[in-house]
């Protein structure tokens, strides 16, 4: 991306709108309701020929620095001095406030460029507060409706005018070719069975879940090293899923943090689902997802819930049980919680539970070690081969059972995908073999391949009866 913009106003004059506007997607929640956007959300933008980075930041207000406003201001103004161009948004329908003029003073100390956009300047009336807005000083406003899409034209300019043309438009380098990979061809030796190494460098989406207040956000700045995320003592002050890249022992990490997954029951505002449906669409898009625990209040209904939740959905999940630093004897509550591991999720058997503190970043070396191991369990293929000597041994101990006097046979076994790893057996009777046999065969895949952890899945698959339907002679 060739610049950064910050999209910056007092709360409710539809930033978020703006933003999801411009990235093309609805990445940011909106709401009538004030104040939704807390904290500052990246993302790449695209209009009409230019590509940036935008940034939606919360609502610019007035208040004392160790309130929760306070705390989101200051991630706004973070967001300012780490952009070069502002768009200062008004609301063309309510007219200017004196907060506005605050805001227009701010970020003339600045000293940076600043766009100025009048949004809903669709509306009935809205010329009035469009003409108040030249009042600023910040040079001429440009009018926009972003839930309409209305003014992108304009907008395209007046961001060309304030960046310059050549930061906007750079000129495209030559690249030269060095290295071609040569396909192979038909009749070349090739090992279609053999088991793929795992790619360290890739990079890896983690997303961090778990219940309100339970540390995630400090998790993920101890992570960085900086303060990127808004935290405090409140319960439930992320809203938005954001995303966060750093680097951990040169391999790039895309971490999710997401907001608190409260009981079904107890989520009524629409803000709170909307949060929530967020969350379960970044445990969609990640590879590895990290539970976070309260270790001093641990396994709760609603952890429990949670845990099946990703395993259900088919991630590779790790267990992180967070304020260890409050622990205080750390040899018995540790051998607590692997008991009540074992015990309450036997679904996800062999899974990595490692304590941590997100607050001192003890144990946070440990915790990423055990998402790398997951996510090569996750990726784990094997041979065909491998599989139906295996599946050949295990009917040796423990036959398949004989249903009406007939035995199911298991004739042939392969691994259809990895990412979580599934597999297909070919046997006869498939609609009658019983689900204990089932567990028994994942039990033992998880044994003998060393697969803790991530969800296995095996389908069963009948040949066609070529005869079936067929009349019988007589």
């Amino acid at each position: 991306m060739s610049f950064t913009v910050a999209i910056v106003g007092r709360p409710n004059v539809g930033k978020s709108t703006l933003f999801n506007r411009l990235v093309g997607k609805k990445l940011a929640l909106v709401d009538d309701t004030p104040g939704v956007t807390r904290d500052r959300r990246p993302g790449d933008a695209r209009l009409m020929g230019l590509t940036f980075t935008i940034i939606d930041t919360a609502g610019l207000e007035e208040a004392d620095a160790e309130s929760l406003q306070g705390r989101m201001r200051a991630q706004t103004e973070a967001a300012i001095d780490e952009a070069d161009l502002s768009l200062f948004v008004v609301d063309a329908k309510s007219g200017l406030t004196p907060v506005d003029t605050d805001l227009a003073e701010m970020l003339r100390r600045r000293g940076k460029p600043v766009v100025l956009v009048a949004n809903k300047s669709e509306a009935r009336g809205s010329d009035s507060g469009f003409y108040d807005a030249y009042t600023l000083g910040l040079g001429e406003p440009t009018p926009i409706s972003a839930e309409h899409g209305q003014g992108m034209l304009d907008l395209r300019d007046a961001i060309v005018a304030a960046i310059g043309e050549d930061r906007a438009y750079p000129a495209k380098e030559d690249v030269a070719v060095t290295d071609v990979d040569i396909p192979q061809t038909e009749g070349e030796d090739s090992d279609e069975d053999e088991e793929p190494t795992y790619d360290e460098t890739k990079p890896l989406r983690v997303a961090i879940v778990g219940r309100p207040n339970a540390g995630k956000s400090t998790l993920i700045n101890r992570f960085l090293g900086e303060d990127r995320l808004l935290t405090g003592p409140e319960a439930g002050i992320t809203r938005d899923s954001i995303s966060v890249e750093w680097d951990w022992r040169g391999r790039t990490i895309k971490m999710f943090d997401t907001a608190g997954m409260r009981r079904k029951a107890r989520v009524i505002e629409k803000l709170e689902k909307l949060s929530v449906a967020d969350a379960l669409r970044a445990i969609r898009f990640a590879e590895t997802v990290v539970i976070v625990f309260d270790a001093t209040i641990p396994f709760e209904k609603q952890d429990l819930q949670i845990v099946d939740l990703v395993l259900r959905e088919g991630r590779a999940a790790v267990l992180a049980f967070n304020k260890w630093d409050m622990i205080e004897d750390r040899q018995a509550v540790l051998a607590d919680l692997r008991e009540k591991t074992d015990r309450l999720l036997p679904q996800a058997r062999g899974i990595r539970a490692v304590p941590i503190s997100g607050q001192t970043g003890w144990g946070l070396d440990k915790l990423m070690q055990s998402i790398i191991d997951t996510d090569k369990v996750w990726n784990k293929r094997i041979s065909t081969a491998r599989l139906n000597r295996w599946l050949e041994t295990q009917q040796v101990q423990h036959p398949p059972p004989a249903v009406s006097g007939r035995r199911i046979k298991l004739k042939y076994m392969t691994q259809v995908k990895a990412r979580p790893p599934a597999f297909m057996i070919s046997c006869t009777r498939s609609d009658a073999l019983p689900e204990s046999y089932t567990r028994y065969l994942i039990n033992g895949l998880r044994a003998d391949f060393d697969m803790p952890s991530v969800p296995i899945r095996i389908h069963f698959r009948s040949p066609d009866n070529p005869f079936e339907g067929k009349k019988r002679r007589t």
